[in-house]
């Protein structure tokens, strides 16, 4: 017996297929004679390289459930952003895509509500790849210049296991919780980039580097923190409570860190 297909995802594709611009004539016009708007079913095919019978099935929810490879042809077909593409393949039962590599460029929206949030909020940005790509004032402030030379200066992995800059302002504690979640922040980025040559070179270096790394590698945690508690050691301030959360811009593969401060106990 045949599988059942996926209507929802007919119903998708015969949307998207009618807002298509159909293809110019050799009279110069765009197909006005025809009696429903968009492209037909075999301009469609022939665009995306699949036949016509099987794109037929699928927006009749009458086909199995299609391949990867199909649905990013379907995609292109489309020419779907990447918001339609992840749900196109969410209708199909398929996790959308990984994104190659993290983008470099902030949105400027949030870098505006980080330079508002300024003074009371310090706010860094790390993408997929544990690289520092923006901080505003307050966490330079409070953090220091936590960025340094080289190929991996921007990397927070990186830096927690080969140079002091973090040893400046956490305790004992705080260095052994960030060295327990560098590494395993770097063992889900490495699942998620497993291509990617900056990470397998930042990992070779660290192995071949820092024993504290090797230490912790062993472990074999996966990061998923998105919520801890930090004690930092503000230059004029002293040491101070914050309460921290991560928030992800998936698009980009941006993580955002905002540090709140605890209100200090009276005495």
């Amino acid at each position: 017996m045949e599988n059942a297909g996926h209507p929802d995802l007919g119903n998708y594709l015969r949307r998207r297929r009618a807002m298509m611009t159909p293809p110019t004539r050799a009279d110069g016009l765009r197909g006005s004679h025809r009696r429903v708007p968009g492209l037909r079913r075999q301009e469609l095919a022939e665009v995306a390289s699949i036949s016509v019978e099987y794109y037929t099935r699928l927006e009749q929810g009458r086909a199995p459930r299609p391949s990867r490879d199909i649905l990013a042809a379907l995609a292109r077909a489309f020419e779907l952003t990447v918001a339609e593409r992840d749900h196109l393949y969410r209708l199909a039962g398929e996790l959308p895509p990984e994104p190659a590599e993290p983008s470099g460029a902030v949105r400027p929206g949030l870098l505006r509500l980080m330079a508002h949030l300024d003074s009371a909020v310090p706010v860094t940005v790390h993408d997929g790849r544990l690289d520092v790509v923006s901080t505003n004032a307050a966490a330079t402030e409070l953090l220091g210049a936590v960025i340094g030379s080289g190929d991996y200066g921007r990397n927070i992995v990186h830096r927690a296991f080969t140079s002091e800059v973090f040893a400046k302002f956490l305790d004992d504690e705080g260095m052994e919780q960030l060295w327990r979640v560098a590494a395993a922040e770097l063992r889900a980025a490495l699942s998620r980039y497993p291509d990617d040559p900056y990470l397998r070179g930042l990992f070779e270096d660290l192995l071949a580097r820092s024993a504290a790394f090797r230490e912790r590698w062993e472990r074999g945690e996966v990061g998923a923190w998105r919520s801890a508690f930090k004690r930092i050691h503000h230059p004029t301030r002293g040491w101070l409570d914050f309460d921290t959360e991560m928030l992800h811009d998936p698009e980009r593969d941006h993580w955002f860190m905002l540090y709140t401060l605890r209100p200090q106990e009276s005495s």
